[in-house]
Order: structure tokens, then sequence, then C-alpha cells
């Protein structure tokens, strides 16, 4: 099963007519491109569940393309997240990995 469907699922598996009126994924691009991706976890199994943040390409691992970094967090209970302009798949499937855990 691919990314975007695990996702949906998951989203799916939120919906209780109470939590998909208030909370819910954002996907939204980024002007330098990329993508940002917000994922309420009030709720849901996941709130309270610590994150260590997930990133590279980026401080000083930097490279002046621009397009190969990662970063994601959890913070005030919403998976948090951005990358590249190639990195919306990937940025799906740290959230499911952490999910999972």
């Amino acid at each position: 099963m691919d990314a975007l469907t695990r996702l949906q699922q998951w989203y799916l598996d939120q919906c209780d007519e109470d939590w998909e009126h208030s909370c819910g994924v954002t996907i939204t691009t980024l002007d330098n491109p990329g993508w940002n991706i917000e994922i309420d976890l009030a709720g849901t199994k996941l709130e309270g569940k610590a994150l260590e943040p997930i990133h590279y390409g980026m401080f000083e691992d930097a490279e002046t393309s621009g397009s190969e970094w990662i970063f994601c967090k959890v913070a005030d209970n919403k998976f948090s997240a951005a990358g590249g302009p190639q990195k919306l798949e990937e940025i799906i499937n740290e959230f499911l990995k952490w999910a999972a855990a």
C-alpha cells in the first residue's frame, strides 16, 4: 500500500463525527519550493506522543541546491513537517512510521 493510501486510511480512522470538524490533515506548498504538512493529533492515539525531530539537508548540512531537505517535529499537539519539492511522499512515510511505532 502506498503512502498516500495509508495516510488516507489513517485520516479515515480518526473520523468519528467530531474530530474531523475541528482537526485534520493540511498539505500545502512552500515558496522555496517545497511541501508543508500539519496533522492534528488531538483526540487521536498519537496525542502526547513524543517525536525526536527528524531533519537533514538543513542547518550545517544544507546544500546550495536547496531541494534535498526535510524537517519533521511534533509541537502543540501537531505533527509538522516540511521538505523539498520531491519530498512529499518521504514526509508522509516519516509520519506513518512514527504513528505505527
